[in-house]
């Protein structure tokens, strides 16, 4: 068994905060320490971090018609990866203030598919990139019907102009394996179904 830290919060000085950067997203500098395993403290170290709201992503699932719907949009990040950069991605959007996760997954499936969730799964939190960004993320499932979904949809105010693809489902497992959705949200959200897909299906049928 692994031995886990009890390191925390606590266990890391800021010497200084600053904001050096700030446009549609931010960036800050840091002065910082922190505890060392062998122990005492690191010296002061400067890392610059890329401030972003936290993010919710949902997989549209719909059992009865053995279908996900992904949505597919233009990335400037893929552009510069040097990798195609439109992709194939699950509906996500970024928590406004007030606003629950939950609110935040079916605001977006209506925004983004014109989709109407029935219900929610949670599927797991992860941060992003921690090393260099604050983003977090939450993903959940979302059971819909996705008989009448497709088209472009997206906010004409936010530049959004994103095309709905209802997918079956095992279609989508093999565009997974052979790396063609290749973004965080959607490899974990697809991985998370595959293996729970008998067991949804199971309760599908007791309903």
């Amino acid at each position: 068994m692994s031995e886990q830290s009890t390191f925390d919060q606590s266990s890391v000085e800021v010497v200084k905060k600053e904001r050096v950067f700030s446009g549609f997203f931010k960036v800050d500098r840091f002065q910082l320490r922190h505890q060392l395993f062998a122990g005492g403290w690191s010296p002061v170290l400067q890392r610059e971090l890329f401030i972003r709201p936290e993010a919710v992503g949902v997989l549209l699932l719909d059992l009865q018609h053995d279908s996900v719907v992904l949505v597919e949009q233009f990335r400037v990040g893929a552009l510069v990866a040097d990798t195609k950069p439109w992709l194939l991605e699950i509906v996500a959007g970024l928590v406004a203030p007030g606003e629950s996760v939950e609110d935040v997954a079916c605001r977006e499936a209506k925004e983004e598919a014109n989709c109407d969730v029935q219900q929610l799964m949670p599927i797991c939190e992860y941060l992003s990139s921690p090393g260099g960004s604050s983003e977090k993320l939450t993903l959940f499932c979302g059971l819909v019907d996705s008989s009448n979904l497709g088209g472009i949809h997206g906010l004409e105010e936010e530049g959004e102009d994103i095309r709905v693809q209802v997918v079956k489902i095992d279609e989508a497992f093999a565009l997974l394996g052979k790396g063609v959705i290749n973004n965080a949200a959607a490899i974990i959200a697809l991985q998370w179904l595959q293996i729970n897909l008998p067991n949804l299906r199971q309760q599908a049928l007791k309903t």
